[in-house]
């Protein structure tokens, strides 16, 4: 595997030895002085262009950067889909090497640069042949850190878990598993989650990032609740499947008054009883039964 100093003069000797490059500058994680470095970080490159023709119509060049195992172009993807994409303005490979190394590679006309250059707080400048670069702060990860909720976010997303999660009882109750799985991945879960990270945003002072899908999340919570939240992934039969939802249920009423309590918000108790409730209801009607009550 190429180390990261082979990576970073590779990705330089390239846009110096081309007149086309004007400027290079570094976005994601290794431009993240918080993150621990670890081998499958990619490589969030931009090398600012003249143009982006040149580039487009003949992908030669990029095999430089070494053999791929697997490669995306999403704005080719996104044109073949039907969706408007300029690739005058920028163009993105996406490069997966058979030495395990990543290059997310973008190209952007100087114009675009400038509208956006800075707007993500984690980018470092790499390279600036006509110092066409805006002077940024050092790179923080501050925009990603957990945001306070207002009371609107607080009450939606808990109205939203006792609303929803009725829905996983029934589809179980229904022996429609597939239809469980995805109504508490895709919405009962995700509320807890962001309850949990609210809750994770009190302890540190809204001063950190858990990162994306919340993957840090287990550096901030203690090993109890940890456990707890990992079992409520286990939906492969009915019998865990009605645990998971269980138990999502009583991590949610723990966690979102405690969440409330921190800004004064006000936890819809009753609700919520009623919720959980009809939910142990459903659970217990025999499969047999022709009302719900």
């Amino acid at each position: 595997m190429r180390s990261e100093k082979e990576m970073f003069d590779l990705i330089l000797n390239v846009a110096n030895n081309d007149n086309r490059v004007r400027a290079i500058y570094m976005n994601g994680s290794r431009a993240n002085p918080n993150v621990k470095k670890d081998i499958f970080q990619d490589y969030d490159i931009v090398y600012v262009v003249t143009e982006t023709a040149p580039f487009i119509k003949d992908e030669e060049w990029i095999s430089v950067f070494g053999e791929p195992i697997v490669f995306q172009e999403p704005d080719k993807l996104d044109k073949m889909q039907g969706r408007y994409v300029d690739y005058e303005k920028s163009y993105t490979y996406l490069m997966q090497f058979t030495d395990g190394n990543r290059i997310d590679l973008h190209i952007e006309t100087v114009e675009a640069m400038i509208e956006g250059y800075g707007e993500d707080k984690l980018t470092i400048p790499l390279l600036d042949k006509d110092n066409c670069l805006p002077q940024i702060p050092p790179p923080s990860d501050a925009d990603y850190w957990v945001k306070k909720p207002t009371y609107g976010q607080y009450f939606s997303c808990c109205n939203n878990f006792w609303w929803v999660a009725p829905y996983c009882a029934k589809g179980l109750w229904r022996e429609e598993i597939l239809f469980t799985i995805e109504v508490m991945n895709s919405y009962v879960r995700q509320e807890l989650l962001t309850m949990l990270s609210w809750y994770v945003g009190i302890e540190t002072e809204f001063k950190v990032s858990i990162g994306k899908a919340k993957k840090y999340l287990k550096e901030y919570i203690d090993d109890y609740l940890w456990t707890r939240l990992m079992s409520t992934f286990n939906m492969s039969d009915y019998d865990s499947a009605w645990s998971s939802l269980i138990i999502t249920c009583e991590l949610f009423e723990e966690i979102a008054p405690k969440v409330g309590k921190a800004f004064n918000y006000e936890y819809n108790y009753a609700e919520a009883k009623r919720s959980f409730e009809f939910i142990k209801h459903i659970k217990d009607l025999p499969k047999t039964a022709k009302d719900i009550y």
